[in-house]
């Protein structure tokens, strides 16, 4: 099976590192005094806290498995790797929907997007539909539920 290849802005390594220090540190030490705690109450078999800390150590350790797989196979997009001539990975797309106002979106890889913070995954309906076309080119976005958006790139930065 071939892997997706991932890429991270600076800004999305420093917080997957943030979160895995975080995970390392001080959630593996609070799991294991819970299980701490609850193997000196006796009995596990019956012991609701003991299942419920050793499912969150497995969620914890999974996902330190996942960032440090993350971080050790994603291509970094370097600021100054970036091409403002077309949309690429780590481009801030400034758009526009017919006469709706200006939305300005960050381009970045799966492993980073929010909508809420307006970061968008190149792998996403309007991330693919954008990437590779330039300033003042109109971009038709086929979204999930079949209906076809027209968006006009109005910068890219």
């Amino acid at each position: 099976m071939a892997l997706t290849p991932q890429f991270l802005t600076p800004a999305g390594k420093a917080k997957l590192q943030e979160e895995l220090a975080d995970l390392k540190g001080p959630r593996r030490e609070e799991i294991a005094r819970r299980l701490k705690h609850a193997i000196e109450m006796g009995d596990l078999s019956e012991n609701a806290d003991y299942h419920a800390a050793k499912e969150d150590q497995g969620f914890i350790e999974g996902r330190i498995q996942q960032i440090e797989a993350i971080l050790s196979t994603a291509t970094l997009i370097e600021d100054t790797d970036l091409n403002t001539s077309m949309v690429q990975i780590g481009n801030t797309v400034t758009l526009q929907e017919g006469d709706e106002p200006e939305e300005t979106f960050i381009i970045v890889g799966a492993n980073e997007a929010n909508p809420r913070q307006r970061k968008i995954s190149y792998e996403s309906p309007m991330g693919a539909a954008l990437m590779g076309h330039k300033k003042g080119e109109t971009v038709e976005v086929h979204l999930p539920n079949n209906s076809i958006l027209k968006i006009k790139i109005l910068k890219i930065e």
